[in-house]
């Protein structure tokens, strides 16, 4: 039991690593994305009874950061909400920003998923799990593909996108 422990301890110390650009994308800071990477570390630690032998531990670890940050983001919009006990009640968000339109976001979100979904699946699938946060070695496994085959998919995945949505280019 002891040396699964350090197995255990071990693997999801080294996946760390792999969370990093995960995180990144999530908060869109540097130092958020540190601080949710070392509570993830640390909640697969101490629930590692909840882990099943067997299963996926790296899907494990980003299904932990993602609860983390909507959990965090839940907390953070629910204390910047002022309820007024007047009799009318009224709900007051005390954020700096009072509308936001997010239809040009959505728009791009569209334009990039559309461009993703036509790619060829060969160059789709090795594309979407670095995206996803594997590396280059662990598709090649995965795929049993050769470690340059991966490579060269993933690099037309990404030219094969950029000239699809050039006009989103600065």
């Amino acid at each position: 039991m002891e040396a699964s422990l350090d197995h255990f301890q071990t693997d999801i110390i080294n996946f760390s690593a792999t969370l990093r650009p995960f995180a990144y994308n999530l908060t869109k800071d540097m130092e958020e994305a540190k601080d949710l990477v070392q509570e993830t570390v640390f909640k697969a630690l101490r629930y590692k009874d909840k882990f099943n032998e067997g299963t996926n531990l790296k899907a494990w670890m980003f299904t932990i950061m993602r609860n983390i940050f909507i959990n965090n983001y839940r907390r953070k919009v629910k204390q910047n909400t002022i309820v007024d006990t007047s009799d009318n009640q009224y709900v007051i968000n005390s954020s700096p920003i009072v509308a936001r339109n997010d239809g040009e976001n959505k728009m791009v979100m569209k334009d990039i998923t559309n461009a993703i979904e036509v790619l060829q699946d060969e160059v789709k699938v090795p594309f979407m799990m670095h995206f996803e946060g594997f590396k280059y070695q662990e598709i090649a496994e995965e795929l049993a593909l050769p470690l340059g085959t991966v490579k060269s998919r993933i690099f037309f995945a990404r030219k094969e996108l950029k000239k699809k949505l050039y006009m989103y280019e600065n």
